[in-house]
């Protein structure tokens, strides 16, 4: 695998490492020794996927309060997005900072977000789904969430999302 950190602190992406031959390639999508090396998360504890009809669809921005936080491993399956983490932690050098990267199928690209980061995505594509590894069990009591365009971010979405559900419209603004 090969590990790039972004400019958020402790997020980074990380590509495959691909060996290819005439059957096609192989490549790891983890290695509790590689993400051990590179200082990150090594147990998850559940494995989410999310189906998603529409293009413009939009998810988010989710995260769960301590002592609930997950790290969240992030790959796109089918289709693409456009996929946004926030730092949420107050000590944090990237405090309220927000990075988004595009993630698709082919690509076979995966985000890394820490606990702390408030996670959402809008899909690029129709058919698109998500697949992610969370380091915690959902807990409804510790969820939260923050609205997709709340002011205090600015997040620059690639295209207007058409498709947001009900509580994800209605997320109130950030309060520091």
């Amino acid at each position: 695998m090969i590990f790039t950190p972004y400019k958020l602190k402790n997020a980074c992406l990380i590509d495959l490492d691909r060996k290819v031959d005439e059957r096609g390639f192989f490549a790891r999508s983890y290695c509790r020794n590689e993400f051990a090396a590179h200082g990150l998360h090594l147990d998850y504890v559940q494995s989410n996927v999310s189906f998603n009809t529409h293009r413009g669809t939009l998810r988010g921005m989710h995260y769960q309060a301590k002592p609930d936080e997950e790290i969240k491993l992030i790959r796109c399956i089918r289709g693409a997005i456009y996929d946004v983490i926030i730092d949420l932690r107050k000590d944090s050098p990237t405090y309220k900072q927000w990075l988004g990267v595009e993630l698709d199928a082919e690509g076979r690209r995966m985000l890394y977000a820490p606990a702390g980061f408030a996670h959402g995505y809008l899909t690029l594509a129709d058919d698109t789904e998500v697949q992610y590894q969370v380091s915690a069990f959902y807990s409804p009591e510790s969820e939260r969430a923050v609205r997709w365009n709340d002011p205090v971010f600015n997040i620059k979405w690639p295209i207007q999302p058409e498709v947001i559900s009900l509580r994800d419209r209605q997320h109130p603004d950030f309060v520091p």
